[in-house]
């Protein structure tokens, strides 16, 4: 048996992250799955192109999830730090770099790392 790639790990651990935030807020239906499986197809491509990227990944899935279900769904994830006001989506910082995390603007918080939205129920002061 073939060892896996760190490529290929790279891009499991990745949607491995991406999926745990779906399922913690419970949106992981087939169609939402399909929307991780497209981005990750995409950004093997990409990283095959740019192999310093390959630390980028999580971020760049999340984001590229999230933008798909803005398309189809709505706003995701909703923040769970601002208890008023109109409900509003965190965004993933930072954009392009590694250790990336929900972050809400509004309140100027982070709030969860990739990966890590099933416990978040409140936020750090972001950088």
């Amino acid at each position: 048996m073939d060892p896996i790639s760190p490529l290929e790990q790279a891009l499991h651990a990745a949607r491995a992250r991406v999926m745990a935030d779906l399922i913690a807020r419970e949106v992981a239906e087939a169609d939402v799955v399909s929307l991780v499986e497209d981005s990750i197809a995409q950004r093997r491509w990409w990283v095959e192109q740019w192999p310093d990227g390959v630390a980028y990944l999580p971020g760049l899935v999340a984001q590229d999830v999230q933008d798909a279900l803005l398309e189809r769904y709505g706003r995701w994830p909703l923040c769970p730090v601002c208890g008023s006001g109109d409900p509003h989506a965190l965004d993933v910082e930072p954009e392009l770099g590694p250790d990336p995390h929900w972050v809400c603007h509004k309140a100027g918080v982070k709030v969860a790392a990739v990966g890590r939205l099933g416990g978040a129920t409140g936020g750090t002061l972001s950088s």
